[in-house]
């Protein structure tokens, strides 16, 4: 037992020894930290840049490199398509230092990284609406920034995108004889987009509605107005159809 015990004693004194020996850790300055993340940024090892990055963070050296290296994590975030990051990124940075150069830049980006989550029409439509909110509050926060042009075509985009899905939702109640609710959509459609280049569309969709429901007149009103505001939309033969269908 005795024995046992003095070996035990011996390890233990064994490594401290050994530990009190070893190289202690040296941190490296927060310039050196960020040139390293620079390199792995070139060399597109986003996650390896990331994670240097973060270390110039935690050094609490430099404000100065601290603030470069938080919007360039996001933009390595954003580059390794890992867009949830991206955007969380972005919008800390945004808050943190509101009056930076590059903060029109980081709403951008932020926006960017909503709209590069949207998927197919069937989907969650959270992403939409969060890239629609943030391009809004680009256009009105920077009307001349650099990426304006950009932002007003995504904008666009999510609009249409918006009311790609309202159409979609529509004609399922159209499918599910669910016709009084496939109108409401229609009309409020026609309202929420009134300059959509898919006008015509909803125009088509609500006429058919309103003749599955059994108002004939309102239909035939709809598809007059199709006629008129659309001559040449190609919804229009497919109204003839339907009001040869229903009269």
């Amino acid at each position: 037992m005795k024995t046992k015990v003095k070996l035990i004693a011996t390890l233990i004194i064994a490594a401290a020894f050994l530990q009190g020996c070893s190289t202690p850790q040296v941190n490296k300055p927060a310039d050196v930290l960020f040139k390293e993340g620079e390199q792995f940024f070139q060399d597109e090892k986003y996650e390896d840049a990331i994670a240097q990055w973060k270390k110039v963070k935690e050094t609490y050296q430099s404000p100065e490199l601290s603030t470069k290296a938080e919007l360039k994590i996001a933009e390595a975030y954003f580059l390794n398509k890992d867009y949830i990051e991206a955007a969380a990124g972005y919008e800390d940075f945004r808050k943190l230092h509101p009056k930076h150069a590059q903060a029109d830049f980081a709403l951008y980006r932020q926006g960017m990284s909503y709209f590069n989550q949207i998927h197919s029409i069937d989907t969650d439509q959270t992403p939409v609406k969060n890239a629609l909110t943030t391009f809004t509050s680009y256009v009105k926060l920077y009307p001349t920034g650099a990426q304006l042009a950009e932002v007003q075509e995504k904008h666009r985009e999510c609009r249409d995108k918006q009311l790609q899905y309202e159409l979609y939702v529509g004609r399922y109640y159209l499918k599910t004889d669910a016709f009084k609710s496939a109108i409401s959509r229609f009309e409020e459609s026609l309202k929420m987009f009134a300059d959509s280049t898919r006008r015509d569309e909803v125009l088509y969709y609500l006429g058919r509605a309103y003749l599955e429901d059994g108002q004939k007149a309102k239909g035939r009103e709809i598809f007059g107005q199709l006629a008129r505001e659309f001559p040449g939309s190609a919804y229009i033969e497919d109204a003839n159809k339907a009001m040869d269908a229903f009269f």
